[in-house]
């Protein structure tokens, strides 16, 4: 299917590949830090981290308040918004490590495969982590250059690839989202005169959170603080960057989070406020995450409070860049392009809650319907959360999940529990690929 999906893409544009951008086929950039909390950024509510160049393209264009990643966590959430699918339907569901043989299959067609096929240059800088053998990593699917760390920084040996090489044997973190934006001012740099697809995909804020001497200890917010306004430094030089380049009013950029913040690592692991919970948990502090679209001159500023998810980039970006390909591959995302441009609806207000290849919970429209779920102890990842029985909010009235409607509801509850089977049976089959256990001689 993939081999055909991309040959017919490349008879239709074999002779526009080299090509400048044409009009409303934007260059894309993509931004994705790793772990971001809801409320750490100031034009979601922090009181504590100065983000003023995150916030102006809050300001300047869309910013979403009810946008969701499609898992708890990172891998899943990373291949969901590589292909529009959810993780079930790739497999891979749990967090890959290092000593792992898996990774992202080749039957899967991403993002940045469409967007080659359709005359882009792509490029990736950053956390890849959907595997780190060959077979699995970026260039083998859709990016013509990757740099960056292949999995979380947490997990060792933290190496930088390029290409397909070890090109850095021990990264040094404290320059790490110096690097990355250093490799995204050259991508830009060098490729102003082509359409292209540009992934930054930051390691930080995950922990061991580093931040460079320019930044270490100048917030209001200890070492987390740091870290977030380097991070919108980071933005800041990519903004600067396009507007000396006069490619500003001529490329979309996304911004956001992979999941919810780790709430675990106390002052370094970021809030998720006025949300419940955060990273590995089904409430809204582990799946909602900040997201911005900005488009000088194209998207209009304003707010979205209706249900998008990170799945939808996929549908979005091949509306944007007139991919012509008939047979495109099933997406469980939605085309964005409406809300950007004609200030519109989402097309569908579902959206599935996954933890591991389980359905948890399920949001249509304002109410969230959350499955029972045995007592959680707490442990590195997250605080002992209570056991509970079947749970009904009002998201709209009720962001923070405190009001169980469930008993004055009934009816609420049928009619989601009937749509919740219906998808249920639609994936009927599917399972995750197994993990492999660490290895008793493996680094720790």
């Amino acid at each position: 299917m993939k081999i055909t999906f991309l040959f017919t893409f490349f008879l239709i544009i074999a002779n526009n590949l080299v090509q400048a951008v044409q009009p409303g086929r934007p260059n894309i950039i993509l931004v994705l830090c790793d772990d971001l909390g809801y409320n750490d950024l100031g034009c979601y509510g922090s009181k504590l981290n100065r983000t003023p160049n995150i916030d102006r393209l809050a300001k300047e264009g869309i910013r979403f308040t009810d946008c969701y990643a499609a898992a708890n966590v990172c891998t899943p959430s990373r291949v969901a918004l590589m292909t529009g699918r959810y993780p079930i339907r790739s497999g891979l569901v749990n967090v890959l490590h290092p000593w792992q043989t898996t990774g992202i299959d080749s039957s899967e067609v991403t993002l940045p495969e469409m967007l080659t096929a359709n005359g882009y240059y792509t490029g990736m800088i950053g956390k890849w982590h959907l595997g780190h053998l060959k077979q699995f990593l970026p260039l083998q699917h859709g990016f013509q250059e990757y740099f960056g760390i292949p999995y979380s920084n947490d997990m060792k040996p933290c190496i930088y690839l390029r290409g397909n090489e070890v090109e850095v044997k021990e990264v040094d973190q404290t320059q790490l989202t110096k690097t990355y934006t250093k490799e995204a001012i050259r991508f830009l740099t060098e490729n102003r005169n082509r359409p292209f697809f540009l992934y930054l995909a930051h390691n930080m804020p995950h922990v061991p959170i580093f931040a460079s001497e320019q930044f270490k200890g100048k917030s209001n917010n200890g070492l987390y603080g740091d870290v977030i306004e380097e991070l919108d430094w980071s933005m800041g030089e990519i903004l600067n960057k396009l507007r000396e380049l006069k490619l500003d009013k001529n490329t979309l950029v996304v911004f956001s989070s992979d999941n919810g913040p780790w709430l675990t690592q106390g002052p370094n692991g970021g809030s998720a406020l006025p949300l419940f919970q955060g990273k590995t948990t089904s409430w809204e502090g582990g799946h909602r995450v900040p997201l911005i679209a900005w488009w000088q001159g194209r998207i209009k500023a304003g707010e979205y409070s209706g249900l998008a998810t990170l799945m939808d980039w996929f549908s979005t970006f091949a509306n944007l860049v007139q991919s012509k390909e008939s047979a495109t591959p099933a997406v469980d995302g939605r085309d964005l392009t409406d809300i950007l441009l004609k200030s519109r609806q989402r097309k569908a207000e579902d959206y599935f809650f996954f933890e591991g290849a389980k359905i948890s919970a399920f949001r249509s429209g304002d109410y969230k319907l959350m499955l029972p779920h045995a007592l959680r102890k707490g442990n590195r990842f997250v605080a002992d959360v209570a056991a509970h029985d079947t749970l009904l909010f009002n998201l709209r009235k009720d962001i923070g999940e405190t009001a169980n409607l469930a008993q004055g509801n009934p009816g609420k509850v049928k009619e989601l529990a009937a749509k919740l089977d219906e998808f249920k049976r639609s994936i009927s089959g599917l399972k995750g690929k197994p993990g492999e256990p660490r290895p008793a001689d493996w680094p720790r």
